[in-house]
């Protein structure tokens, strides 16, 4: 480290320190927002070294202990870094995006952050019947075959019944299928937006939009919402003043605030799109779970919408298969963006799938997840009936705008605290203005005794005061 650096750090460090009046309980998490709000506020600036553990425990005469989890919050939060033989310095330039959920659940942690169905013993017996099945079952080409034209045909029939669940009409040569919605998004988006353009989407949207857009290259732009939604005149502004090759939407509940877009204004984005000339990308995961009737945007726009769903939300985890519907214009990019980034569907899973839909057992799923997620939805009524929060009865989660004065960062970190893991609803966001904090709970990613004792943890905190008794050092 050069001389000059080295004065600069120094300065940084003795204009600002931590005010130990301030700490709350507890003294590590109250200690790692002031330096969070110290960064913000740029009183510590990019690339600042910080004192080590011991000399900042020191200095401020708390533990080594103390200090060493706040560092590690400050890490987990992607505020600093943490260089073994040189120390730890304030990072402020974008680092990769962690996922909202945790990547493993962690010893007694009740994780009400992912996504996930409802599950049970009925759903492990089902896929181990699904796989002895196939294997008295499957066809040579599934297991033979390395091309995918050859692979598929049947499978594509029967998807084309499925989608008609979903609201669609489209011919089964318009459908491929992929390893569930991600890689249907991926290919969408490589089909309709070359590197360099822009695609529109939601204020608040899919947590993988942002950083996939970023590795393809494409600039995503957050369009104001309401309660039904994207706002249509916000598209046709956006249109109007740059140039925008597609939108991303997401109108079924699986949107991070559970909302459920009206018809009126599914067609109303249907028009604007066909107005600019835009390319419809619908993410509509949940499918026939969401049994409101309304028909999907790309049933109001079917020239221009590519549709995704898939099974992994609504039937089981582990039946990682989606459908990708494309219109006649789309439908050779996508086999070959399809083509190029996955190849094919796993044709086993893709011949469990196929089965489930044939014979009604995905349908048997369905309709049970809706009846578990119906219990669940009423215990988090139950629960935090008391504060204003958005879901819907056949969602997989809640969206809880966090009660004025809660940090989210804070909140998502005394919930971890005291054994609950929940999404910062940041993770969602794509645009700057008009943002409040709000956390996302998952219901069906554990028992109902685990969400019951989760939900009450997490009401009790929004519920509280913010400012936590002094600690005592």
């Amino acid at each position: 480290m050069s001389i000059e650096l080295i004065l600069i750090t120094v300065e940084i460090m003795t204009n600002w320190m931590p005010d130990t009046t301030l700490l709350r309980r507890p003294a590590y998490l109250s200690l790692a927002d002031q330096f969070a709000r110290a960064i913000q506020e740029g009183k510590l600036q990019n690339g600042a070294r910080l004192p080590t553990h011991r000399k900042l425990a020191d200095d401020l005469k708390l533990s080594v202990q103390t200090v060493s989890r706040a560092y590690d919050e400050l890490i987990r939060r992607g505020l600093i870094s943490g260089e073994i033989g040189r120390g730890s310095f304030v990072q402020t330039r974008p680092s990769e995006p962690e996922p909202p959920y945790l990547p493993e659940r962690l010893g007694e942690l009740i994780d009400l952050s992912i996504l996930k169905p409802v599950c049970e013993q009925i759903h492990l017996e089902k896929m181990r019947q699904g796989f002895a099945w196939l294997a008295e079952n499957l066809p040579a080409s599934s297991a033979l075959s390395f091309r995918p034209n050859m692979v598929f045909p049947r499978h594509r029939n029967v998807a084309a019944q499925w989608l008609s669940q979903c609201g669609l009409d489209v011919s089964p040569l318009n459908i491929s299928l992929t390893n569930g919605a991600t890689s249907a998004m991926t290919v969408a988006l490589m089909s309709v937006a070359p590197p360099g353009s822009t695609v529109a989407t939601e204020a608040i949207s899919h947590h993988t939009l942002v950083p996939l857009s970023s590795y393809l290259g494409i600039h995503l732009q957050g369009l104001p919402i309401d309660e039904d939604g994207m706002i249509p005149e916000a598209l046709d502004e956006a249109c109007r003043k740059g140039v925008i090759r597609a939108i991303f939407l997401q109108p079924s509940v699986i949107n991070p605030t559970a909302t459920l877009m009206s018809v009126e204004r599914r067609a109303a984005l249907a028009e604007v799109a066909r107005r600019h000339d835009l390319a419809i990308i619908e993410n509509d995961i949940l499918g026939p779970l969401v049994d409101e009737g309304l028909p999907p945007v790309a049933a109001l726009a079917p020239e221009r919408t590519l549709y995704v769903t898939s099974f992994t939300k609504i039937t089981v985890p582990g039946l990682r298969i989606g459908y990708l519907a494309a219109p006649d214009r789309y439908v050779a990019a996508v086999a070959n963006r399809h083509l190029v980034s996955n190849w094919m569907a796993t044709p086993s899973i893709a011949e469990i799938a196929t089965r489930w839909v044939s014979d009604g057992t995905a349908t048997e799923l369905v309709n049970w997840q809706r009846r578990a997620l119906a219990t669940r939805h009423a215990i988090a009524e139950e629960t935090l009936g008391r504060l204003p929060h958005r879901s819907h009865p056949q969602g997989l989660h809640v969206w809880l705008p966090l009660p004025e004065g809660h940090l989210e960062d804070a909140f998502v970190s005394q919930a971890r605290l005291r054994g609950v893991a929940i999404a910062p609803g940041a993770s969602f966001r794509t645009a700057d203005s008009g943002w409040h904090p709000a956390v996302r709970i998952s219901l069906g990613s554990t028992t109902e005794q685990e969400l019951r004792t989760g939900l009450g943890i997490i009401a009790s905190l929004a519920l509280g005061d913010p400012e936590a008794l002094l600690l005592a050092i």
